[in-house]
């Protein structure tokens, strides 16, 4: 018996040892062995003798999943389907119906149909609800649904969707996905040209090389580089793309890790396109990771004009790690630094409120770094550009109308209630914001919900509030309705910033995104004042030295 626990003590000793030894990570591998010891065995007789049946898959998933909450939101675990999922990601192909969706609450909502793929041909639209796949009703399936939408090219998909209350079937045939990092290009003027790059997958740096080339073909004599909603992606891609624009040998990024061989020097090897050519990035708060180590890396080496917003202020890099039966790690290994020094993270997770809140980084305490001409730029918070436009910046509420389907289901009612024969019949008049705050209002601003108003509802359901009396009931409803009125009042504070999403996810309805962006050339604030920068010498040159 000695020997058994010994080795089952020893033998899970060593391998750790070896794992984090070879890294040269110091720690007491006797308590880690000794932890995993008391989980497996605690997992063991809770699945053996609790009182009720346990799904002991979903079991261990919200534990992994709890513990790493507390490190930060990019370090998760993976199952098989993520695995794959990620894959497609980065890949920028797979096969399915071509339709962005999202799973809430019972239901799949199309997000977007993509132009001339089979959700489209289907006459599938942003805002119909799935409801059944083949034989399976969404409301009882717990697994990922998304999957079920996927397949091999050429096999077919039954769905039952629901649009304005009524049910539809059809059948779809699953075809090849080409997911293009970089959607749409075009030139704005006779010397103009406008890349917008979306993702970060395997295709962006050679996707934006063919623009680039192409545009200057076209006449091109300066660039604008969108990078405005791009979430990041692969790092290696961000640095060829960089490299299009700056000599061979440059610097374009450092990573630092407490595990030494994750310490690293990025820096560009081919030769590039065009380092002469005039250039402006758009950035907002939706650009993140790669987004921000290509804009931050071109504002460092002066090498282009940065316009809009701050960025998201990602500074941390990932790193997938496999595990046993297909599933993987994905773990935050270091913090990316720009070529002036920089860290742009803006959350720090290793210290947080009272509420177990990242805490986000006050401009007092930025660093001042100098660019390679000279110039002051800051760390901390993200990508500050040098020209702000101030309708591109998301203020937390914008964000949460945004990620809880307000403009979304908005833009949906307006679809349905409106038509254009053409892209030169939509103007942004169309578009009624006393209707829309109202449609907001009567949803009971359910949509934003702030931490005052969920310590006030976690108070008031207490027990003890119940022994407070009448008074005290009656000033907390007071008070909630207070804070209610204030939210109604943010609707008119940040009209600028929801008018401009309100009017892009309409433009897609009638348009798709080709016609957004088309319609974006001529009236988007930014690509405005870019444009307007480049044509002029000696102001793009005052700003770069």
């Amino acid at each position: 018996m000695k020997k058994l626990f010994k080795k089952r003590i020893i033998i899970p000793v060593l391998a750790i040892t070896f794992v984090f030894g070879a890294v040269g990570f110091k720690s007491d591998f006797f308590e880690i062995a000794k932890q995993i010891e008391i989980f497996t065995t605690m997992f063991k007789q809770l699945n053996m003798n609790y009182v009720d049946e346990t799904n002991p898959a979903e079991l261990m998933d919200d534990a992994i999943k709890e513990m790493l909450n507390d490190l930060d939101p990019y370090t998760k675990f993976y199952n098989e389907q993520d695995v794959e999922a990620a894959k497609i990601r980065n890949a920028g192909e797979y096969s399915g119906i071509g339709a962005s969706v999202r799973r809430n609450k019972n239901k799949i909502t199309i997000i977007e149909p993509y132009k001339d793929y089979p959700a489209d041909k289907a006459g599938l639209k942003a805002g119909d609800e799935i409801v059944k796949i083949g034989d399976i009703v969404i409301a009882n399936f717990k697994e990922d649904t998304g999957e079920l939408l996927k397949g091999a090219a050429d096999s077919k998909v039954k769905i039952v969707y629901k649009r304005q209350g009524k049910e539809y079937t059809t059948v779809l045939t699953r075809t090849k996905i080409e997911v293009d990092a970089v959607p749409f290009y075009k030139m704005i003027d006779d010397k103009t040209g406008y890349i917008v790059l979306a993702k970060f997958n395997k295709k962006a740096s050679e996707q934006t090389k063919d623009a680039l080339e192409r545009l200057k073909e076209d006449g091109a004599e300066r660039i604008i580089l969108d990078l405005r909603g791009n979430p990041g992606g692969l790092l290696r891609e961000s640095i060829a793309i960089v490299n299009l624009f700056v000599p061979k040998g440059e610097v374009i990024v450092t990573t630092k890790s407490k595990v030494k061989k994750y310490n690293r020097t990025y820096k560009t090897r081919k030769k590039p396109v065009d380092t002469e050519i005039p250039l402006v990035v758009l950035v907002n708060g939706k650009s993140a990771s790669a987004s921000e180590i290509v804009s931050g890396a071109l504002q460092d080496l002066d090498r282009a004009v940065v316009i809009g917003a701050r960025s998201f202020g990602k500074g941390l890099v990932q790193q997938p790690k496999k595990l046993t039966y297909g599933t993987q790690l994905k773990v935050t290994i270091s913090r990316y630094y720009t070529p002036s020094g920089r860290c742009i993270q803006a959350l720090d997770y290793w210290n947080r409120d009272a509420n177990g809140n990242a805490v986000r980084t006050n401009e007092s305490d930025y660093n001042a770094f100098k660019t390679k001409k000279g110039r002051t730029v800051y760390d901390g918070g993200g990508i500050n550009p040098d020209i702000e436009i101030s309708s591109q910046k998301t203020s937390d509420f914008t964000r949460s109308l945004i990620g809880n389907l307000a403009i979304f289901n908005y833009a949906t009612t307006f679809y349905n209630q409106n038509s254009f024969a053409s892209m030169n019949d939509f103007s942004t008049e169309n578009i009624n914001y006393e209707a829309f705050k109202q449609s907001v209002a009567a949803s009971g601003m359910d949509y934003y919900e702030t931490n005052t108003e969920k310590e006030l509802k976690k108070i008031m359901s207490t027990k003890e509030a119940s022994d407070f009396g009448n008074a005290v009931s009656k000033e907390y409803q007071e008070l909630l309705a207070s804070i209610e009125q204030s939210k109604l009042d943010a609707l008119d504070t940040y009209k600028s910033q929801i008018e401009v999403e309100l009017q892009n996810e309409i433009l897609k309805r009638y348009f798709y995104r080709e016609g957004l962006y088309q319609y974006q050339l001529t009236h988007d604030e930014a690509i405005k004042k870019a444009t307007e920068v480049l044509a002029n010498k000696s102001e793009y040159d005052a700003i770069l030295n």
